[in-house]
């Protein structure tokens, strides 16, 4: 396999090109250290795997994974990163990244990433694996808000009255009261501070200025 390796830490990157480029699944490894300079690489030759950090900069690995499959679908993604939260992966998995890897594991687990990808698997830290286990058996399809919702949150956060939403986003103030129940409802809580909980881990705070 051609492999390119995209982290910002040049000393990892480093070490992560002297482990792989001794494994008989790597023919090829090349690195970048940014978003632009990985992307040179690929349009002069796609490569079979990229090993990317998802805090590249500056475009970051969740663009980078998406414009990646976007214009090179057969190049498979593995995803090395230290953020386990569940929003996170869940956007890292949404690319369609064929694995994610923690940096804190152990060298042999990323090689046994790279190995069941050349295969044509797929390969999670046990750390991910656990999250999306736990995605399973409690699905949060159902306390996934609304985009209506959460214009509706965002503004409950400025401490808006339910007539002022109402003006503001030109619905009735019995409509936002039944989004705010609706709100409530879906993130299992009857509290600002519940409500803000909830934001903070499924990413919705973010430009709630």
């Amino acid at each position: 396999m051609k492999i390119l390796l995209a982290d910002d830490h040049r000393i990892l990157l480093d070490g992560l090109k002297f482990l792989i480029q001794n494994q008989d699944e790597a023919t090829e490894v090349k690195t970048a250290t940014t978003v632009e300079e990985a992307w040179e690489k690929i349009v002069k030759k796609a490569p079979d795997l990229i090993i990317s950090d998802i805090s590249i900069p500056k475009e970051g690995g969740i663009a980078f994974a998406q414009k990646v499959k976007s214009h090179f679908p057969q190049t498979k993604l593995i995803f090395l990163s230290m953020h386990e939260e569940t929003y996170r992966v869940k956007e890292a998995l949404a690319t369609g990244a064929e694995g994610y890897v923690l940096k804190k594991a152990a060298h042999e687990e990323l090689l046994k990433a790279v190995r069941e990808v050349a295969l044509g698997g797929m390969y999670f830290s046990r750390e991910i694996q656990k999250i999306l286990i736990q995605r399973m058996r409690f699905p949060t399809e159902e306390r996934i808000l609304s985009e209506r919702e959460k214009e509706v949150l965002k503004l409950i956060f400025e401490e808006f009255s339910n007539k002022q939403i109402g003006e503001m986003l030109h619905i009735s103030e019995r409509t936002v009261e039944t989004h705010r129940k609706n709100i409530y409802q879906k993130t299992k809580t009857n509290t600002l501070v519940g409500l803000l909980k909830f934001a903070l881990e499924n990413n919705l705070v973010g430009g709630m200025g």
